[in-house]
């Protein structure tokens, strides 16, 4: 099964919706279209992790999504899990290109997020 990793923080801020009056509220909906759709629009079995840092820390797990607070920087939490995929393919969905490139160093590869379902 691939590991699919949102940047919580990238994706919500990737759409103008008034996201930083609600950083947790925010997450806490991304978390939700991401259980509800399951991953990116090619479709396929993910195990999804959400990574969150900052005021959107709070946001509880739900059947199908993972939700992991990064003790500092989300960036770095994400190179750790790309990084500890065991071999297995992993996908990271973020903008975000320096994160993109160590993501690709670890041995991860990465989408942007209108790959996501529901993305305007």
């Amino acid at each position: 099964m691939e590991l699919l990793i949102v940047d919580g923080a990238n994706v919500v801020g990737s759409v103008p919706d008034g996201w930083w009056k609600d950083r947790r509220g925010a997450a806490e909906r991304l978390r939700d279209r991401l259980a509800e759709h399951g991953g990116p629009a090619e479709g396929g079995p993910y195990e999804i992790v959400l990574v969150v840092e900052g005021r959107a820390r709070g946001v509880a797990a739900v059947p199908g999504v993972r939700v992991e607070e990064a003790p500092g920087s989300g960036d770095d939490l994400i190179v750790e899990l790309a990084r500890n995929a065991a071999g297995r393919p992993c996908l990271v969905i973020t903008a975000d290109r320096e994160l993109r490139r160590r993501v690709a160093e670890a041995g991860g590869r990465c989408a942007g997020p209108r790959s996501l379902p529901g993305r305007d």
